[in-house]
Protein backbone atom coordinates (compact mmCIF):
# COMPACT_ATOMS: atom_id res chain seq x y z
CA UNK A 1 0.00 0.00 0.00
CA UNK A 2 0.77 3.27 -0.89
CA UNK A 3 0.73 7.03 0.48
CA UNK A 4 1.13 10.42 -1.24
CA UNK A 5 4.59 10.11 0.18
CA UNK A 6 5.32 6.25 0.16
CA UNK A 7 5.02 3.26 0.92
CA UNK A 8 2.86 2.68 4.57
CA UNK A 9 5.91 0.15 6.31
CA UNK A 10 8.43 3.56 5.39
CA UNK A 11 6.82 5.89 7.39
CA UNK A 12 5.64 2.72 10.20
CA UNK A 13 9.68 2.88 10.78
CA UNK A 14 11.27 0.67 8.68
CA UNK A 15 13.44 2.72 6.59
CA UNK A 16 14.21 6.10 6.48
CA UNK A 17 12.40 8.26 3.38
CA UNK A 18 13.93 8.87 0.19
CA UNK A 19 14.27 12.77 -0.71
CA UNK A 20 11.25 12.66 -3.14
CA UNK A 21 9.07 11.48 -0.07
CA UNK A 22 10.41 13.17 2.29
CA UNK A 23 9.80 16.21 0.62
CA UNK A 24 6.22 15.20 -0.24
CA UNK A 25 5.77 14.18 3.47
CA UNK A 26 7.00 17.32 5.05
CA UNK A 27 5.03 19.49 2.66
CA UNK A 28 1.83 17.69 3.55
CA UNK A 29 2.09 17.18 7.48
CA UNK A 30 3.31 20.94 7.82
CA UNK A 31 0.31 22.24 5.50
CA UNK A 32 -2.19 19.73 7.89
CA UNK A 33 -0.27 21.02 11.03
CA UNK A 34 -0.48 24.92 9.98
CA UNK A 35 -3.39 25.45 7.53
CA UNK A 36 -3.25 29.13 8.09
CA UNK A 37 -0.12 30.81 8.49
CA UNK A 38 -0.65 34.45 9.78
CA UNK A 39 2.12 37.04 9.62
CA UNK A 40 3.92 36.79 13.48
CA UNK A 41 4.73 40.63 13.87
CA UNK A 42 2.18 43.21 13.55
CA UNK A 43 1.66 45.66 10.90
CA UNK A 44 -0.25 47.54 9.17
CA UNK A 45 1.20 48.04 5.50
CA UNK A 46 4.29 47.30 3.81
CA UNK A 47 5.82 50.09 5.27
CA UNK A 48 5.53 49.16 8.95
CA UNK A 49 6.55 45.61 8.10
CA UNK A 50 9.57 46.67 7.03
CA UNK A 51 10.15 48.58 10.17
CA UNK A 52 9.19 45.18 12.22
CA UNK A 53 10.86 42.65 10.46
CA UNK A 54 14.05 45.23 10.91
CA UNK A 55 13.53 45.02 14.29
CA UNK A 56 13.11 41.03 14.17
CA UNK A 57 17.13 40.75 13.44
CA UNK A 58 18.45 38.91 16.77
CA UNK A 59 15.39 39.49 18.51
CA UNK A 60 12.15 37.58 19.00
CA UNK A 61 8.81 38.67 17.36
CA UNK A 62 7.00 38.98 20.23
CA UNK A 63 9.44 41.21 21.82
CA UNK A 64 9.10 43.21 18.85
CA UNK A 65 5.23 43.46 18.71
CA UNK A 66 5.79 44.80 22.49
CA UNK A 67 7.67 47.52 20.89
CA UNK A 68 6.46 48.30 17.71
CA UNK A 69 2.64 50.20 19.19
CA UNK A 70 4.70 53.23 20.77
CA UNK A 71 6.99 53.81 18.07
CA UNK A 72 4.09 53.61 15.29
CA UNK A 73 1.63 55.73 17.21
CA UNK A 74 4.40 58.37 16.77
CA UNK A 75 5.57 57.46 13.21
CA UNK A 76 3.96 54.78 11.25
CA UNK A 77 4.95 55.98 7.41
CA UNK A 78 7.76 57.13 6.42
CA UNK A 79 7.32 61.17 6.37
CA UNK A 80 6.72 60.90 9.94
CA UNK A 81 9.43 59.07 10.66
CA UNK A 82 11.96 61.22 9.63
CA UNK A 83 10.13 64.14 11.68
CA UNK A 84 11.73 61.83 14.68
CA UNK A 85 15.14 62.20 15.80
CA UNK A 86 17.76 59.21 15.65
CA UNK A 87 17.88 59.33 19.57
CA UNK A 88 14.01 59.63 20.20
CA UNK A 89 13.31 56.03 17.72
CA UNK A 90 16.40 54.60 19.98
CA UNK A 91 14.91 54.85 22.58
CA UNK A 92 11.68 53.60 21.54
CA UNK A 93 13.21 50.72 19.90
CA UNK A 94 16.32 49.60 22.50
CA UNK A 95 14.51 46.25 23.87
CA UNK A 96 14.80 44.98 20.57
CA UNK A 97 18.63 45.12 20.69
CA UNK A 98 21.17 46.65 18.09
CA UNK A 99 19.24 49.86 18.67
CA UNK A 100 22.20 52.76 17.51
CA UNK A 101 22.51 50.87 14.11
CA UNK A 102 19.08 49.91 13.73
CA UNK A 103 17.55 53.61 14.83
CA UNK A 104 19.82 55.33 12.12
CA UNK A 105 18.86 52.43 9.72
CA UNK A 106 15.30 52.95 10.61
CA UNK A 107 15.78 57.12 9.90
CA UNK A 108 18.08 56.53 6.93
CA UNK A 109 15.66 54.23 4.94
CA UNK A 110 12.67 56.78 5.46
CA UNK A 111 14.65 59.35 3.93
CA UNK A 112 15.14 57.30 1.06
CA UNK A 113 11.91 56.07 0.55
CA UNK A 114 10.60 59.40 0.29
CA UNK A 115 13.94 60.67 -1.80
CA UNK A 116 13.33 57.51 -4.32
CA UNK A 117 10.28 56.06 -3.92
CA UNK A 118 7.55 58.53 -2.85
CA UNK A 119 7.66 57.50 0.50
CA UNK A 120 6.70 54.09 -0.23
CA UNK A 121 7.87 50.90 0.02
CA UNK A 122 8.88 49.07 -3.48
CA UNK A 123 7.48 45.79 -4.16
CA UNK A 124 11.42 45.04 -5.91
CA UNK A 125 13.85 42.80 -4.26
CA UNK A 126 17.38 44.68 -5.75
CA UNK A 127 15.72 47.99 -4.38
CA UNK A 128 14.79 47.16 -1.10
CA UNK A 129 18.41 45.24 -0.50
CA UNK A 130 19.54 48.73 -1.41
CA UNK A 131 18.14 50.06 1.75
CA UNK A 132 19.79 50.50 5.08
CA UNK A 133 19.60 47.69 7.59
CA UNK A 134 17.65 45.32 4.82
CA UNK A 135 19.77 42.38 4.30
CA UNK A 136 18.40 39.29 2.13
CA UNK A 137 16.13 37.87 4.66
CA UNK A 138 14.15 40.67 5.30
CA UNK A 139 14.03 42.05 1.51
CA UNK A 140 11.89 38.34 1.00
CA UNK A 141 10.19 38.67 4.19
CA UNK A 142 8.65 41.78 2.84
CA UNK A 143 8.34 40.87 -0.62
CA UNK A 144 6.67 37.54 0.32
CA UNK A 145 4.31 39.19 2.85
CA UNK A 146 4.00 42.52 1.73
CA UNK A 147 3.37 41.90 -1.78
CA UNK A 148 2.48 38.26 -1.51
CA UNK A 149 5.70 37.62 -4.28
CA UNK A 150 7.10 34.33 -3.86
CA UNK A 151 10.10 33.96 -2.20
CA UNK A 152 11.48 31.88 0.75
CA UNK A 153 13.19 33.68 3.59
CA UNK A 154 15.33 31.57 5.19
CA UNK A 155 16.75 32.05 8.60
CA UNK A 156 19.08 30.18 10.91
CA UNK A 157 16.15 28.36 12.19
CA UNK A 158 15.15 26.98 8.73
CA UNK A 159 18.37 26.37 7.90
CA UNK A 160 18.56 24.20 11.39
CA UNK A 161 15.48 21.89 10.30
CA UNK A 162 16.05 21.84 6.39
CA UNK A 163 19.40 19.90 7.19
CA UNK A 164 17.84 18.07 9.94
CA UNK A 165 15.25 16.81 7.39
CA UNK A 166 18.02 16.17 4.87
CA UNK A 167 16.50 19.19 2.32
CA UNK A 168 20.07 20.44 2.18
CA UNK A 169 23.56 19.94 2.69
CA UNK A 170 24.23 24.27 2.57
CA UNK A 171 26.83 25.51 4.27
CA UNK A 172 25.04 28.89 4.31
CA UNK A 173 21.45 30.35 4.05
CA UNK A 174 21.88 31.21 0.60
CA UNK A 175 22.51 27.96 -0.64
CA UNK A 176 19.54 26.57 1.81
CA UNK A 177 17.06 29.21 0.05
CA UNK A 178 18.43 27.75 -3.41
CA UNK A 179 17.25 24.30 -2.34
CA UNK A 180 14.14 24.83 -0.91
CA UNK A 181 12.91 26.57 -4.21
CA UNK A 182 14.10 23.85 -5.94
CA UNK A 183 12.45 21.00 -3.59
CA UNK A 184 9.24 22.80 -2.94
CA UNK A 185 6.90 24.51 -6.15
CA UNK A 186 7.13 28.28 -5.99
CA UNK A 187 3.10 28.37 -4.76
CA UNK A 188 4.32 27.16 -1.73
CA UNK A 189 7.10 29.08 -0.75
CA UNK A 190 5.49 32.19 0.96
CA UNK A 191 3.49 29.81 3.55
CA UNK A 192 5.95 27.27 3.65
CA UNK A 193 8.41 28.94 5.29
CA UNK A 194 6.22 30.25 7.90
CA UNK A 195 5.21 26.59 8.65
CA UNK A 196 8.46 25.66 8.98
CA UNK A 197 9.15 28.61 11.34
CA UNK A 198 6.04 27.47 13.41
CA UNK A 199 7.01 23.93 13.53
CA UNK A 200 10.56 24.75 14.48
CA UNK A 201 9.63 26.65 17.51
CA UNK A 202 6.80 24.60 18.84
CA UNK A 203 8.33 20.97 18.02
CA UNK A 204 12.22 20.98 16.41
CA UNK A 205 14.06 23.54 18.57
CA UNK A 206 17.86 24.01 18.74
CA UNK A 207 17.75 22.41 22.38
CA UNK A 208 14.81 20.37 22.30
CA UNK A 209 15.46 17.88 19.25
CA UNK A 210 18.49 16.83 17.87
CA UNK A 211 17.38 15.37 14.89
CA UNK A 212 15.84 12.47 16.45
CA UNK A 213 13.07 13.70 18.53
CA UNK A 214 10.25 15.56 17.00
CA UNK A 215 7.60 14.14 14.39
CA UNK A 216 9.25 14.87 11.19
CA UNK A 217 12.46 14.02 12.18
CA UNK A 218 11.40 10.61 13.07
CA UNK A 219 9.21 9.86 10.41
CA UNK A 220 12.03 11.26 7.87
CA UNK A 221 15.21 9.05 9.55
CA UNK A 222 13.18 6.72 12.37
CA UNK A 223 16.57 4.55 11.87
CA UNK A 224 18.84 7.72 12.66
CA UNK A 225 20.96 6.79 15.98
CA UNK A 226 23.14 9.76 16.49
CA UNK A 227 22.31 13.65 17.20
CA UNK A 228 22.41 15.14 13.36
CA UNK A 229 25.00 17.67 12.63
CA UNK A 230 24.53 20.36 10.74
CA UNK A 231 26.26 23.04 8.85
CA UNK A 232 25.87 26.23 10.71
CA UNK A 233 25.96 29.71 8.92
Amino acid sequence: MHTAYGKVGRLAGVSNLTKSERIAYIDARLQSLYPKTPIPLDHSDPYTLLIAVLLSAQCTDERVNQVTPALFEKADSADKMIRLSVELIRGIIKPCGLSPQKSKAIHRLSEILLEQYGGEVPPDMVALETLPGVGHKTASVVMAQAFGLPTFPVDTHIHRLSQRWGLTRGRSVVETERDLKRAFPASRWNALHLQIIFYGRQYCTARGCDGRVCEICRTCYPTRKHPKRYNKP
